[in-house]
């Protein structure tokens, strides 16, 4: 897969953060979706629809309970051969009409840094600075709890 693979879109958030370990070890934090409501607080359920030859998770279902937020979707994952990099696209969803993100990681030597695009358009219209206030919330929150679970071990 190339870095090209995910759509450029004008109105997505980028965030990244540097975390103390390979990219390997990241990655199988990001993959092991089952494990999702143990660390990242706002899921309360996560569910492995399908997986490829190589048993990588290819499409995935999720509930999430944030405060008011409740939601459920299903995301379809295309994994990079290298392991660097996994993008994803919204399925199907209530409250969303489509979501397009992305997690690449860069490693320089133990440290690893970990970049997190997303975009999201929900089903009810929402100015635009608030969506991306709520994308940027989203992604502080989930890189911090990535950040914490992998380097917790």
């Amino acid at each position: 897969m190339d870095s090209g693979s995910l759509p450029v879109m004008a109105d997505e958030s980028t965030q990244s953060i540097v975390v103390d370990a390979p990219a390997d070890r990241i990655m199988a934090v990001i993959a092991d979706f089952a494990a999702y409501p143990e660390w990242a607080k706002a899921f309360t359920g996560v569910e492995v629809l399908s997986r490829d030859a190589g048993g990588r998770a290819e499409q995935v279902a999720f509930a999430i309970e944030s405060g008011p937020v409740k939601d459920s979707y299903t995301l379809a994952y295309t994994w990079s051969d290298d392991g660097t990099a996994v993008d994803w696209t919204l399925v199907k969803g209530q409250m969303q009409r489509s979501q397009h993100g992305r997690y690449a990681l860069t490693q320089d030597g133990d440290r690893t840094t970990v970049t997190y695009t997303l975009s999201v358009q929900l089903a009810v219209p929402m100015i635009g600075l608030f969506r991306r206030k709520a994308e940027k919330m989203i992604m502080d929150t989930a890189l911090r709890e990535l950040k914490r679970r992998v380097e917790r071990g």
